[in-house]
């Protein structure tokens, strides 16, 4: 009797690591900015500040939403010429990655997939709002994943001497 290799094909493809993009997707989207018109008569030479976010969740089995927090706030001196928020998102495929694998394809990899569609999402509606062009500098989401790591391996070494001392 003759194996047939066409299954046995398809249970190595089961275990194979899979990534795939699914959809990509703005969630949330704000824009205030609550000093125009006077805001325009001031010489532009903002102070930008970003601040970003992500987060994922489990959607099915091998699906994954992940999402990307940037908040956008320009001011001139005190006064904030405008506010930016978006939460970029984006449902992955992700099968035959765990443990530290899958945190770091959730925590790093998928943000620097959504990072380019929030960037232009920004830009194109602080055009809309009457101010120049904003192209945010590209950010390393391996190197914040990284950091998050070890911060929490610091407070978890912390806890644990915290206890040591209590018992």
């Amino acid at each position: 009797m003759a194996e047939n290799p066409q299954a046995a094909a398809g249970s190595d493809n089961q275990n194979q690591a899979q990534f795939a993009l699914q959809r990509i997707y703005v969630k949330d989207l704000s824009f205030e900015s609550p000093n125009s018109p006077t805001v325009f008569q001031e010489q532009w030479k903002p102070q930008v500040n970003l601040d970003l976010n992500t987060s994922h969740s489990k959607v099915s089995d091998n699906q994954y939403e992940v999402v990307l927090s940037l908040t956008v706030t320009a001011k001139i001196d005190e006064k904030v010429a405008y506010i930016v928020e978006i939460q970029q998102a984006g449902v992955f495929l992700v099968a035959g990655i765990e443990g530290p694998q899958l945190g770091q394809m959730l925590g790093a990899y998928c943000p620097t997939i959504l990072f380019p569609y929030a960037r232009e999402a920004i830009d194109g509606v602080v055009n809309k709002g009457s101010f120049p062009a904003l192209m945010l500098a590209p950010v390393n989401f391996d190197a914040i994943y990284a950091q998050a790591l070890q911060r929490k391996q610091e407070e978890a070494a912390g806890e644990a001497g915290a206890e040591q001392q209590t018992h």
